[in-house]
């Protein structure tokens, strides 16, 4: 494939690798990542409803709202968009690395070590509290597409086309996979520390290579975006960002109501065929839908540049300490959830209330450290093993 050529230049001190300051950081993508921690809480607690609950998760009106909601709306909705904004970082520190000096093969060691280690965080993740690890899946996708941050427009949206097909039929497969074992995603969940261990980490060697292919499609778009500065400079592209949210946001609730139809049980009588469908166009109409979201928080950041509030505040705080935040909701869940702490069984309504509660927790405590100047421990700790001791 054809690739831009970076101009050698002369390295540069690593004194300047410090971190973005907070006055200097722009507003969108991190706005994006605090609200997007709410739809991952909202998937979240869904999945443990349904893997504690069994049938009894689904069993009034409300929780069949609660379901069909959550198809819509959250599921695979969230992670294309997170992905997105992985990709979109990774092109920045790839672009900032570069303006300040230093060659490719620096840049890209760089960019893998980070990934590596991101790996190692997602899989003590996996192991100690959640099987459903998106760390370790973006360390895998750096990992080994670091080498398309330096591919043409062209070429990035021809793999992306390429790749689209893929991901909406390993989501389609499992749909209809769902739909022929009458919706057990995954078997019962042993009981016991050792047993809940050795579970989590048989379902993230599943999940893994799974999401792996289902989020390719949006990191390649979100390098692009990156690449055209369509969240540092949204005002520039405000006809791009109302068209993505416009057309991607009715596209994913349209594309996502055959399944939430069949997971709220409102579907008598279908047949795997169906779901094999429902589930394609869940997937496809959930890139639309993750990008119509992003699109729609950077048009949101536009109208508050230079005058947000508290509420904007708290929740781009919270986006800067997403990877902290991201972890520290997984602690909830293994407080909750687990069969050797509270084993709480919940339905899919109160799924959502704690999930909701969980989360302006969260942003509460983010604010509470941006006022303070507190760092997220998780990202301090990622860049001090990844830039090595700072100076």
């Amino acid at each position: 494939m054809s690739h831009t050529s970076t101009p050698g230049t002369a390295r540069v001190p690593d004194t300047v690798s410090g971190p973005v300051p907070t006055d200097r950081r722009v507003l969108a993508p991190d706005l994006a990542r605090g609200v997007m921690l709410l739809v991952i809480a909202l998937a979240h607690t869904h999945i443990f409803s349904v893997m504690a609950g069994g049938e009894e998760a689904v069993r009034t009106v409300a929780d069949r709202i609660a379901t069909a909601g959550t198809a819509v709306f959250v599921d695979y909705r969230g992670y294309p968009m997170f992905a997105a904004l992985f990709g979109y970082g990774l092109a920045q520190i790839h672009r900032r690395r570069t303006e300040q000096g230093h060659e490719w093969p620096w840049v890209r060691s760089l960019l893998r070590r980070r990934s590596r280690w991101m790996i190692v965080f997602g899989v003590v993740h996996a192991a100690l509290l959640f099987f459903g690890d998106i760390l370790a899946v973006y360390g895998l996708l750096a990992l080994v597409f670091a080498g398309v941050l330096r591919f043409r427009d062209r070429t990035l949206v021809v793999l992306a086309v390429i790749w689209l097909p893929l991901g909406a039929t390993i989501h389609a497969l499992n749909a209809a996979d769902q739909a022929m074992t009458d919706g057990a995603a995954f078997p019962p969940v042993p009981e016991g520390v050792v047993s809940e261990l050795a579970f989590r980490l048989g379902a993230f060697a599943f999940l893994t290579p799974v999401m792996f292919i289902s989020t390719v499609v949006p990191f390649l778009l979100g390098i692009l975006a990156a690449r055209h500065r369509v969240l540092d400079e949204p005002r520039r592209h405000l006809k791009l960002l109302r068209g993505a949210a416009f057309v991607g946001l009715p596209l994913g609730l349209l594309g996502g109501l055959p399944l939430a139809l069949i997971k709220a049980e409102a579907w008598p009588g279908h047949s795997p065929l169906d779901a094999l469908v429902a589930g394609g166009l869940h997937q496809l109409s959930g890139y639309a839908a993750g990008l119509g979201y992003a699109a729609l928080i950077a048009l949101i950041a536009v109208r508050l540049h230079g005058r947000q509030g508290p509420v904007a505040n708290a929740l781009a705080a919270l986006g800067q300490r997403s990877m902290t935040f991201y972890l520290a909701q997984s602690v909830v869940w293994a407080a909750l959830f687990a069969s050797y702490t509270l084993h709480l069984h919940v339905s899919a309504t109160a799924a959502v209330g704690i999930a909701v509660a969980v989360w302006s927790t969260t942003v509460v405590l983010a604010d509470l450290m941006r006022r303070r100047g507190v760092r997220g421990p998780a990202e301090a700790a990622l860049r001090r093993l990844t830039y090595g001791p700072s100076r």
